[in-house]
């Protein structure tokens, strides 16, 4: 099982070499970073250097990155104006291509697999004309990512809009078949349910993004602290047709955790009950 971090964990605080080596020390030898300005400055030189250096020197490897989803006008400060792809006002679309591009740039000195991407913020309708706005953001996009060796991968996200099926109609609709698609079992448990939602999705998803809550809000804590049932959770993405990489996505919490030996001991949880799930599968 491939076991990657995302520094969503670490969001609000900038990501420096000092947490890269902690997360080494941790036995993680992946990370999925969150793109933010004030976490990481994707479209600076310099922070995309010094990126590079550290995850060298910690010998990490960058699995993906998660594209920015809100725009950062000043230094320190979200402004909570979303940046989306499927906004159906042109020059605010074509603003966050723009963004994106830059934040695939990143491959070009830094190489990664996925960008994990939201068709649109928040919950939304599955709107005609919103689709036909991602339609034209991503048919630009897929071959912007292409010729930099990343494969952009749509994220479920609650609502319509980002629903499995919606995804799947999307790709199928638009011949876009370059797109695959990011398997988040916490949106799927509020919406759908975990493996009513992967099964939607199996055959086209290409990574992860791991945690629980409890069926109301997006908590994003460690697995088995919600209600998800992670024993039927982890058979279905044992069973998909490729191994995916086990990417757990956590938010800090107001007593100060999760830390990272929690975190460890959690990937030492799932492997154990992945690896017995991918055994059955296997001899089924």
């Amino acid at each position: 099982m491939q076991r990657v971090l995302s520094t969503y964990r670490y969001v609000n605080q900038p990501l420096g070499a000092a947490l890269l080596a902690e997360i080494s020390q941790a036995g993680i030898t992946s990370v999925e970073i969150f793109c933010s300005p004030r976490h990481f400055n994707y479209r600076e030189p310099q922070a995309v250097r010094e990126l590079a250096d550290a995850l060298g020197e910690y010998h990490l490897e960058l699995h993906s990155l998660h594209s920015p989803t809100e725009r950062d006008l000043s230094p320190g400060r979200e402004s909570g104006v979303p940046i989306s792809i499927s906004d159906t006002e042109r020059i605010r679309r074509l603003d966050a291509v723009d963004e994106l591009k830059r934040t695939i740039e990143v491959a070009e000195r830094i190489p990664f697999r996925f960008l994990v991407q939201h068709i649109g913020h928040g919950r939304q309708a599955a709107d005609p004309r919103k689709l036909d706005a991602a339609f034209s953001s991503l048919e630009h996009l897929c071959i912007f990512a292409k010729a930099r060796g990343v494969t952009i991968a749509l994220e479920n996200t609650p609502g319509e809009l980002g629903a499995p099926a919606s995804l799947q109609h999307f790709i199928t609709d638009t011949h876009l078949h370059d797109l695959r698609l990011c398997f988040d079992t916490g949106h799927a448990h509020i919406d759908e349910g975990v493996e009513v939602s992967f099964d939607i999705m199996r055959d086209r998803v290409a990574t992860t993004h791991i945690h629980d809550n409890h069926g109301e809000k997006d908590e994003h804590l460690l697995p088995y602290e919600g209600t998800i049932d992670w024993d039927a959770a982890l058979a279905a993405i044992a069973g998909a047709p490729e191994q995916v990489a086990i990417v757990l996505e956590l938010k800090g919490q107001p007593n100060g955790g999760p830390t990272l030996d929690q975190v460890r001991a959690t990937f030492d949880k799932l492997e154990e009950n992945f690896e017995a799930k991918r055994g059955r599968t296997s001899r089924s």
